[in-house]
């Protein structure tokens, strides 16, 4: 039979026809914690991903919650760009007591094949990517979740055809924290220069964007919401968890605080 499992940080595995065998587990050096990307759980893997016993579609839909929890907004309805924020936006609905609604589709006939590599094309992109559903919103104050802001240039058209359709406000609520710093770990991160949140127009955000506001989760918010559940199980006696397991996420790209020294 299958068996599918995490491969733990440092193990050393062995996989043959007969079984699956633990070599060895590496420990990090001076017992440091483990340092999970925590932008898997944000942005890079797919919904139904299982990281440290957990759903990654779960830890999203937390990530919602504690941002209405940390950044409510006087709304009437609550929305997302389709669809990689869905779970984020289905939180924030839930806990802010608002109806979650589409008011974009996706346009499923526009191929990649079709989309020139030329700047007009490219601004035609999101009119022709998205389907506008403005009998959802026409004259309503929209919250728009989005999984990350980086560079800040793709939410600003959704913004302006929002409002162009009918759209009386649009706020704008983050289900992470600003990117700031460039990632050594292997993620294909833009230079600190092309990051928005690095850029004089981070200090007045909504209105570089067109947005009526905007708010970030805090980094706490995004690290309570992920680790909630791992702690939850390690102090559950049911299940047959070491307590003394270490918990650790990486967030350098985030804070700055990277988990092992920069040699150069």
């Amino acid at each position: 039979s299958r068996y599918y499992r995490e491969v733990f940080p440092g193990e050393i595995v062995k996989i043959s026809r007969h079984d699956v065998q633990t070599l060895d587990v590496v420990q990090r050096p001076g017992g440091d914690p483990p340092a999970f990307c925590i932008f898997e759980y944000v942005y890079f893997a797919r919904p139904d991903s299982i990281f440290e016993d957990q759903m990654v579609y779960s830890v999203r839909r937390r990530c919602g919650q504690q941002l209405a929890i940390e950044a409510p907004v006087e709304a009437d309805l609550v929305s997302t760009v389709p669809e990689s924020a869905t779970p984020a936006a289905l939180g924030y609905a839930q806990k802010c007591g608002l109806p979650y609604v589409e008011v974009l589709c996706k346009n499923r006939y526009v191929g990649r094949t079709f989309i020139q590599p030329n700047m007009r094309l490219r601004q035609l992109g999101v009119a022709k990517k998205f389907g506008v559903l403005s009998d959802n919103f026409k004259g309503k104050r929209v919250v728009i979740i989005d999984d990350s802001i980086v560079r800040g240039n793709t939410i600003s058209p959704i913004i302006k055809l929002l409002r162009e359709s009918g759209a009386k406000e649009v706020h704008i609520r983050v289900a992470s924290p600003p990117i700031r710093f460039p990632c050594y770990m292997g993620i294909n991160i833009p230079t600190k220069e092309e990051l928005i949140a690095n850029r004089p127009e981070f200090h007045d955000l909504a209105n570089y964007i067109g947005a009526d506001s905007v708010v970030y989760l805090s980094v706490e918010g995004l690290v309570s919401s992920v680790q909630e559940s791992i702690k939850a199980t390690q102090n559950n006696p049911k299940t047959q968890k070491s307590s003394t397991g270490k918990i650790g996420h990486c967030t350098a790209c985030l804070t700055g605080d990277y988990p092992v020294e920069l040699e150069w």
